[in-house]
């Protein structure tokens, strides 16, 4: 695992942005795993002035989503099928036929979340999957004491979640309480992850995950036994990690060869 500690958000961005990128120009159809929330829009965004300047092409790019909330129609503002085609496929210049979200919608969700595993392996598995860090620990929408081993499927949204989702409807009382997730073992098997945090209020989820045991009350912590897992956070987001100064260290002197920003 590399922790790459930077000064502020923006920063987390560009250098994510360039991990990303470095990944996708290595295929002409590459597959990418795509997150939502607030902290990876500054990866789209960087992404997005790539395509703009001619210096990446999406357009073959195959994606999908982490997850989706179950029940939201399709239409709505902030389904997940709605914020990927406004601010993901729009912007990067990908190809919406060759874009995936789990299927929230449908009538038999279980059938809809084996499917949605299947899909990913037809593609060739994901290429490099992009990430945040609930401040209680999840990634995806695998909510605390999640198997490190699950795949999509079903899962109840947290108090906490719904609670820090509420910024993007008219109240908490208004956030799904289910939602179909990618599981932890699903989004192990992407060859690589970069996950990004900012703020004080994800320090304690990034500690937990980056030197905390391996452990299910901390599903980021799973990231630990992937082979290329990159964490990228600004400095409010790793004030907790006690081998800050190493991380800063390694960082700073890597090597030309080993550098993707």
């Amino acid at each position: 695992m590399e922790i790459i500690v930077l000064p502020d958000a923006a920063e987390v961005g560009r250098v994510a942005a360039a991990k990303v990128a470095s990944v996708a120009r290595r295929r002409e159809d590459p597959v990418l795993g795509l997150a939502t929330g607030s902290s990876p829009t500054a990866i789209y965004a960087e992404l997005a002035a790539e395509v703009a300047a001619g210096r990446l092409d999406l357009r073959r790019a195959r994606g999908f989503a982490l997850d989706e909330y179950v029940g939201i129609p399709l239409e709505h503002p902030e389904s997940y099928a709605s914020v990927i085609a406004r601010d993901v496929v729009g912007p990067l210049g990908m190809d919406p036929a060759l874009v995936r979200v789990p299927d929230g919608r449908a009538a038999d969700l279980e059938a809809a979340a084996v499917e949605y595993d299947e899909a990913i392996r037809a593609a060739g598995g994901v290429d490099v999957q992009i990430l945040g860090i609930g401040a209680n620990g999840h990634i995806g929408f695998n909510e605390p004491t999640s198997s490190l081993a699950s795949r999509t499927r079903i899962k109840t949204l947290a108090p906490r979640t719904r609670e820090d989702n509420a910024r993007f409807f008219d109240s908490v009382d208004d956030v799904p309480t289910h939602c179909l997730t990618q599981g932890l073992g699903t989004i192990m098997e992407a060859r690589e992850v970069v996950l990004v945090a900012q703020g004080e209020a994800k320090a304690e989820a990034v500690a937990g995950a980056v030197e905390g045991p391996v452990s299910s009350a901390v599903p980021g912590s799973v990231l630990q036994f992937h082979p290329h897992a990159t964490v990228v956070v600004d400095e409010a987001a790793a004030s907790r990690l006690r081998l800050v100064d190493y991380y800063r260290h390694t960082y700073a002197h890597k090597p030309a060869w080993q550098r993707f920003a």
